[in-house]
């Protein structure tokens, strides 16, 4: 299985659900929580070259926002 990160904010409803259509899938992930991770704010921003969340790292991958068809593209769902 790929390995997931997902970047958030506690009041981000497309991060929700992205979690949500995660656990759907059965597909296991790490969150970050960017407001109060000064850290993994800045890795998240060198990886999408932005601040909105969420961002996915999937095995490398940067999807930005909850899009749906490029993350089952990446994680091999259809």
């Amino acid at each position: 299985m790929a390995k997931v990160k997902i970047y958030t904010t506690p009041y981000c409803h497309y991060c929700k659900m992205a979690k949500e259509y995660f656990k759907s899938k059965g597909v296991e992930y790490e969150e970050y929580d960017v407001m109060t991770d000064l850290q993994k704010r800045e890795e998240m921003m060198k990886k999408s070259g932005q601040l909105g969340v969420p961002v996915l790292d999937i095995d490398g991958k940067i999807v930005i926002g909850f899009d749906r068809p490029k993350i089952d593209e990446y994680l091999g769902l259809k």
